[in-house]
């Protein structure tokens, strides 16, 4: 069921994160159409495999990166939203299974 991430990240936490995703490529470019089921699927897939996503927001789109990755992070169970920085949204949820990056605290 899709949901906030109930554990709010803490701001050392963020910052590593924003650290790891720095060198990351968008893996996704959402553009007028905005996010559609395919981008929601494409998302949702990712996280099967990674923690950490980055996704553009192109000039054409109607909605701003924030409202976008606020609505993905809304949309999305588990997925927070660690920063919008231009048009780059970057998204973290944990693996359930096998987390890779170990958040301090």
């Amino acid at each position: 069921m899709p949901g906030r991430c109930i554990i709010a990240l803490t701001s050392k936490q963020r910052a590593l994160l924003k650290a790891l995703a720095h060198p990351l490529k968008p893996l996704w470019h959402i553009g007028k159409e905005g996010v559609t089921g395919t981008i929601m699927e494409g998302v949702r897939e990712a996280f099967n495999t990674r923690e950490l996503l980055k996704i553009k927001v192109l000039e054409a789109a109607l909605l701003s990166a924030k409202e976008i990755g606020e609505d993905l992070s809304w949309r999305l169970e588990g997925v927070e939203l660690v920063q919008v920085i231009g048009r780059t949204i970057v998204l973290y949820r944990r693996h359930p299974s096998k987390p890779e990056i170990q958040l301090p605290g």
